[in-house]
């Protein structure tokens, strides 16, 4: 029935809106591409469809961003009792932080006006070991409380690491 599932919605986005925290943390990094790697500044790395997502990039923007652990707990809290509610609760937590991975790309593309799509470790050919080298150079734990564990796989769940290439030439903007 579309109202009782209408009410249930309202009634998780009300039991979660004042629990999620909203953090990003991100630097800087010139970087630099040859036909086979790219030096990201905080590391170096093999990956076809990095390098071509970065094409005409003189810079990145490498972040980091979670909407807090509130979610993976209202998640774990109703597997068992309402099954329902956990697959309420691990949608809005997707659309939450992919809300604030936009909103973050938005005001990198307003600063930098020349921006490519954000790319994760993960994504085609670059690999998820990436990950440990991002973690590390931008503290995530510390910053915004994210940790990564020894399988790769990020807590909170509702958490994003990603690249934003910048270009200086307005000709090579995607």
């Amino acid at each position: 029935d579309v109202p009782e599932i209408n009410q249930l919605v309202e009634e998780c986005i009300k039991e979660i809106e004042k629990k999620l925290t909203f953090r990003v943390c991100y630097s800087l990094f010139a970087i630099e591409m040859s036909e086979n790697e790219i030096d990201l500044g905080f590391t170096r790395v093999k990956s076809e469809s990095l390098l071509k997502n970065l094409t005409g990039s003189s810079h990145i923007i490498l972040f980091a961003a979670t909407v807090g652990i509130e979610v993976d707990r209202l998640i774990a809290k109703y597997s068992i009792t309402s099954p329902v509610k956990a697959l309420i609760f691990q949608a809005i937590g997707a659309e939450r932080i992919e809300s604030l991975c936009e909103l973050f790309n938005r005001e990198v593309t307003e600063k930098y006006k020349c921006t490519k799509k954000r790319f994760s470790a993960g994504y085609g050919d670059l690999p998820l070991q990436i990950q440990r080298d991002i973690f590390i150079t931008l503290d995530c734990p510390k910053k915004i409380g994210v940790t990564l564990n020894d399988s790769l796989l990020m807590s909170p769940t509702k958490s994003v690491t990603a690249i934003i290439g910048i270009s200086d030439e307005d000709t090579k903007c995607v």
